[in-house]
């Protein structure tokens, strides 16, 4: 069973209906048979509507389903702070107001950084620095700021986070016990003031607030691209914005490690750029947390020559060796350097998940079977490579994260470290297996599974599919339960919550935010408010003033971007190397291919169809023309909010680019249909021995697919110059680097054109197109066409087209008769 989207294998109490009030509890496991990890699986949670786990609610203090009562008022913030009295009336706030440092506070603290520049930010005014107005007195005093109930029974470290704001006209007052509760307070102050005409409000009223869990973490995947690092800081300061304090960075190749310059990328952060960033977040008390992957999903390490040596079986990059010293010695060299990278970090993530193969080796380059057989079972010699890394981490100073899940059994927990953090949460007998040995856990989900293009934040009815499946369910609100209400909070020693977004299938990181914001609202406040209203409070924090329409935008992203996902058929494919295995077992396993049926080739003497294309996807092209109208209302959301949103227009620009391609994957379909009626003209026309307009049908079609190619070509171009205004580009070679000469995908036995084509640009978006065999179709067209024109005395057509051709954006010119 796959780990990390089957975290946690129960649900303890109701929460929000995402899909449908009409179904009992299920949890299903879907298996995505393709290229991608098992980690993309998830299990659904559908909610019932009347099963109500009453001491979970009271617990959390509260009401999913209810408004909150700051969002009553017309307030917005996340997350939802845990106690709040309001008194009847607001007051406005101004630029007379100032900031009055009390006991224990600091001029320029970051509390006091964060109310001057988030007001002057957000709300454009700039407090006054003296004078005689009213103040926001900040103070840092032991004891001051009071805690109710939390999940994490480390209280010290929860009394930290803890703040008490009391808020009235005659003055703001701040407390907190320690100096990250009195920036929690500000963030929440600053989160507060909202504008109505051309005053700034905030209410009357006292909050009491400090976190359910001390580590609330969000992952940022750089496995496929490599953001600037102006942006990389951009997303710490809005992670600690919804009071987030960990950013776990995987980077692999895109760091330059000193130990193995080998596996270094064309593009990649040195050393002191990622000092600079770990010292940048704790600024914001955020703290970088490295990521490295080991024994498996090591691809990019492994299909590198180099270190071909280290694998585990010759014919798959995916998993190294866990007997070979080598291993153990590279894997340190490499820990060292994201150590001395990320000086004053406390954690390091050792990921350790989906090692399917381990202890089943024996071939001349390992001999895992061997050891494993000595130790007694796979799962034990998995237990001694966790122990032995993590010791090694332990000693230089590093506390490790792990992932504590299959092929490891339940009965070998007693063997590992009790000082070992899980970063996630299993099933119950782990979960009390590991609490029992003294092992604390996160709570981990997953607001990014396999969702291409953009997260299913929205969910696309299965009616709207070509082949209707068993639908998904809501990113966020899954995200809110599986933090809220895991099983996992009755049955282990919790410390925290992770929201993952896996960028395997290399989607733009500005389609997170959402998903972040409302886990990092579960894991310090579960259980409340309603996910939807944290969604709604998510667009005015995010896009500001002027934001329109936001909830139905995201909703036709998503289901715009579901439908990109459904819209193609998966059929086992020759072309694609054979897998070597998955979870379920060792090979060799034949993968799936996204592809479409193509109209049928006319024959060269009468021009005759085999088969009736249009009326074979009929239901296909009407959702297309559906989806197209809908993708026309999307755009104009889309450009009417890009002017008039005050914050995060880039994000925006983003996602009019993911728009355009869903645009054209409805083009094409489009093209095919008008294609296939003009491929019906020419044979009605050849019937009738009009050989000339039979041709001129030909050309009309053969037209159209060098204009399906252009479509396809500008939209990557476009999402390409938007993309890369925060990416470094992607490519083959520069700065004297250059990519892995021969790339393994996953558990592929060999390299491919699909590996190639994934290292250059953001061609592993559309990959389906360059794989569709779409070019031999044309030639064959274009040759039945010459031949039919020779036998009736008619002009050949000239020219090769070219499908793999990315630059072309217009082959033809416009020609309309008047």
């Amino acid at each position: 069973m796959s780990c990390r989207f089957v975290r946690d294998l129960g649900v303890q109490a109701a929460g929000p209906v995402p899909i449908s009030a009409q179904h009992q509890i299920i949890a299903v496991e879907h298996p995505v048979r393709s290229h991608l990890s098992s980690r993309r699986r998830l299990k659904v949670i559908v909610w019932p509507a009347g099963v109500v786990g009453i001491c979970l609610l009271l617990a959390f203090g509260g009401r999913p389903g209810s408004v909150s009562s700051l969002y009553a008022r017309g307030y917005a913030v996340i997350p939802e702070p845990q106690q709040v009295k309001l008194e009847r009336e607001d007051f406005r706030i101004a630029a007379d107001w100032r900031v009055e440092r009390g006991p224990g506070v600091e001029a320029g603290s970051p509390a006091e950084q964060i109310v001057r520049a988030g007001l002057e930010a957000r709300h454009v005014f700039k407090l006054a620095e003296g004078g005689g107005g009213p103040a926001i007195r900040l103070e840092i005093h032991s004891g001051s700021a009071p805690m109710g109930k939390a999940q994490d029974k480390d209280g010290e470290a929860l009394a930290r986070q803890a703040y008490r704001l009391k808020l009235t006209k005659d003055g703001i007052t701040l407390t907190a016990n320690a100096p990250a509760g009195l920036f929690y307070g500000a963030e929440t102050l600053v989160q507060l003031v909202k504008r109505s005409g051309d005053d700034w409000w905030l209410p009357e009223g006292e909050i009491d607030d400090w976190p359910d869990v001390e580590y609330r973490e969000v992952f940022w995947d750089e496995q496929t691209h490599l953001d600037h690092l102006d942006v990389l800081k951009q997303a710490i300061r809005r992670a600690a914005y919804f009071k987030i304090n960990a950013f776990t960075l995987r980077l692999n190749e895109h760091f330059e490690h000193a130990s193995a310059p080998a596996l270094v990328d064309p593009y990649a952060l040195s050393p002191a750029e990622v000092q600079g960033l770990t010292d940048y977040g704790r600024e914001y008390f955020v703290q970088l947390v490295p990521y490295l992957d080991g024994p498996a999903h090591v691809n990019f390490i492994l299909q590198r020559d180099e270190f071909a040596k280290l694998r585990e079986f010759p014919d798959e990059a995916f998993e190294m060796c866990s007997t070979n010293p080598e291993t153990y010695r590279l894997l340190e060299g490499m820990f060292q350097d994201l150590i001395d990278a990320t000086r004053g970090s406390t954690y390091f993530h050792l990921s350790t998940d989906e090692a399917w193969f381990i202890g089943k080796a024996d071939n001349g380059v390992c001999h895992e079977a061997q050891r494993a057989k000595e130790l007694g079972s796979p799962s034990r010699l998995w237990v001694e490579y966790t122990n032995k890394t993590a010791q090694w981490l332990k000693d230089h100073g590093r506390q490790a994260i792990f992932w504590g899940e299959d092929p490891m059994q339940a009965e070998d927990i007693p063997s590992l470290e009790p000082w070992l953090i899980n970063g996630e949460v299993y099933s119950p007998a782990y979960n009390r297996a590991f609490r029992a040995r003294g092992i604390r856990q996160i709570i981990y989900t997953n607001s990014l599974p396999d969702d291409p293009l953009f997260p299913a934040y929205y969910v696309l009815s299965p009616k709207d599919e070509v082949r209707p499946g068993e639908g998904t369910s809501e990113r966020a609100t899954q995200v809110f339960n599986e933090i809220s209400y895991s099983m996992a909070r009755q049955q282990a020693d919790i410390m925290g919550a992770g929201v993952y977004a896996w960028g395997d299938r290399g989607p733009h990181p500005e389609t997170y935010w959402l998903g972040y914001a409302v886990g990092a609202s579960a894991a310090w406040h579960p259980g409340s408010p309603d996910p939807h209203e944290l969604t709604e409070s998510f667009y005015h924090i995010f896009y500001g003033q002027g934001a329109t329409s936001m909830s139905r935008l995201y909703q036709l992203l998503s289901t715009q971007a579901q439908f990109f996902a459904t819209s193609w058929d998966r059929e086992p494919s020759g072309q694609l190397p054979l897998m070597f295995g998955e979870s379920y077992g060792i090979g060799p396993f034949v993968p799936h291919l996204e592809t479409l049926p193509l109209p049928p080739v006319p024959t060269s003497d009468y021009l005759r169809l085999h088969g009736d294309w249009r009326q074979e996807n009929a239901r296909r092209l009407e959702l297309a023309w559906k989806f197209l109208g809908e993708n026309d209302e999307l755009e104009a959301l889309l450009y009417t909010n890009l002017p008039a949103v005050e914050f995060n227009r880039y994000n925006l620009e983003v996602y009019l680019s993911i728009s355009r391609l869903c645009r054209q994957n409805l083009l094409l379909l489009k093209d095919l249909e008008t294609i296939s009626r003009d491929l019906e003209t020419a044979e009605d026309q050849a019937a009738k021995l009009h050989y000339a307009d039979a041709i001129d049908a030909l050309d009309r079609a053969l037209d159209i697919a060098s204009g399906i190619r252009d479509e396809r070509n500008q939209a990557l171009h476009n999402a390409t110059a938007t993309w890369y205004e925060t990416w470094f580009p992607r490519v083959r070679e520069a700065n004297g680097r250059k990519a892995a000469r021969a790339p393994q995908n996953f558990v592929e036995t060999e390299t491919s054109e699909r590996s190639r084509r994934a290292q250059v640009g953001l061609l592993y978006l559309i990959d389906r197109e360059f794989a569709l065999p779409f070019g031999q179709w044309v030639t064959d067209v274009q040759e039945a066409r010459n031949r039919y024109a020779a036998a009736h005395h008619l002009p050949l057509r000239a020219g090769k087209f070219d499908w793999q051709d990315t630059e072309t954006l217009r082959s033809r010119t416009i020609d309309r008769e008047l």
